[in-house]
């Protein structure tokens, strides 16, 4: 299968990217899962490598490459076993650089995504918020017009990279009496009055920085403005897509690294006799695991590659995400399982892995939230359009 989508030129990126992940990541991996703090130098040592610029135009510094070049960024970092540190190098480029790109002006391309592919700043992105969760429509933050101005307030909560980022990209209400058609979409720096951060304690996903971010008569130049008034929502669901499908693919990543891991202390551990990958019992558990990891794969490479082709994939990408998370949430209780007592114990990797693989059903959208959207597809034949 991997001939139908990678080709040499793939192959050695994912090599490079491997590499290098080894060689700068991994030894300070510990540190950042106990310190909840990924230091500055590795941002720019991404942006230098050019890791933050592949699906980016070359004329503001990225590399401008298909989109199986982003499937091996995710499948790569989620192979060193920190979804909190693969997390703030997806969130930055994936979810808060798309919309600069997208929807921003030309002035506020000029000014961010330089520097955000480069590694100089770092974004987030703020839809959730305390009341809100899921219910992107609910939200309750608003974006008042005065003269040229906008006035911020409301706040926004599980906010990967939202303690230190450099800046924001914050969706809110300029005309509340719409409900969701009065969404809108604004950037803003990190030292714009007003604005505050929290930092959230999390059971995984603990290298990354989450927070709950408050906006107190934040004011903002309208030119801060991304796209039009009132198109904010189309604007989410259309990046959700991504988002969703990077979810995905994270989990079917995640998932391999856990089975390969699996595979080799069974191999490795000498139980009654035998390795434990001769029981019978235990191989047909790793096979029925193999078999839907690899389902959920192929399904989100063919995905991908109709992403890739401008496809408006928002059902494919939400059922990837559906499936692929529910599978990989399965694969780490199967594999934490295979290694007895000391799958439970925190110098093993599969405790980690657990934890970390526990936010993929919740995160962009929870399952639930997810099977309402399928099923608004295929029962009430709804369909969500793209933003123009």
């Amino acid at each position: 299968m991997s001939n139908m989508y990678f080709t040499e030129e793939h192959e050695f990126f994912r090599k490079s990217f491997r590499d290098f992940l080894q060689k700068e990541v991994v030894p300070h991996i510990e540190k950042w899962e106990k310190t909840g703090t990924i230091e500055r130098f590795i941002w720019e040592k991404m942006g230098e490598m050019g890791y933050f610029g592949i699906s980016y135009p070359e004329k503001y510094g990225g590399l401008d490459l298909d989109v199986f070049y982003l499937v091996i960024y995710l499948e790569e970092l989620q192979r060193i076993n920190s979804g909190g540190f693969a997390a703030a190098m997806w969130v930055h480029p994936y979810l808060a650089m798309t919309h600069v790109k997208a929807e921003g002006s030309e002035e506020i391309k000029e000014k961010y995504l330089p520097p955000s592919i480069s590694g100089e700043k770092i974004g987030c992105l703020c839809i959730s918020e305390p009341f809100g969760g899921s219910d992107v429509s609910g939200m309750r933050t608003t974006a008042v017009k005065e003269g040229d101005h906008y006035i911020i307030n409301g706040s926004k909560t599980f906010i990967t990279n939202g303690i230190y980022s450099d800046y924001l990209v914050v969706s809110a209400k300029t005309h509340p009496e719409e409900g969701g058609k009065g969404i809108s979409m604004f950037i803003m720096d990190r030292d714009t009055p007003g604005i505050s951060a929290t930092k959230l304690d999390k059971l995984g996903w603990r290298a990354s920085d989450t927070a709950e971010i408050a906006f107190d008569n934040v004011k903002i130049p309208a030119s801060n403005l991304l796209g039009e008034e009132k198109k904010g929502f189309s604007y989410l669901m259309q990046h959700l897509a991504l988002e969703r499908l990077v979810m995905a693919v994270n989990a079917h990543a995640r998932s391999e690294w856990a089975i390969e891991y699996t595979l080799q202390y069974m191999k490795d551990r000498i139980a009654f006799g035998k390795s434990l990958d001769k029981f019978q019992a235990l191989r047909h558990r790793v096979a029925q695991m193999a078999s839907e990891v690899e389902m959920c794969k192929t399904f989100n490479y063919v995905t991908a590659k109709r992403l890739g082709n401008k496809e408006y994939v928002v059902k494919e990408a939400s059922m990837a995400k559906l499936v692929s998370t529910k599978v990989a949430d399965e694969v780490a209780y199967e594999c934490l399982q295979m290694l007895g007592g000391y799958g439970y114990i925190e110098e093993y990797p599969l405790a980690r892995n657990l934890r970390d693989s526990r936010l993929g059903p919740i995160g962009g959208g929870t399952s639930e939230i997810l099977k309402e959207i399928i099923a608004k597809m295929v029962i009430d034949g709804k369909s969500y359009k793209p933003a123009t």
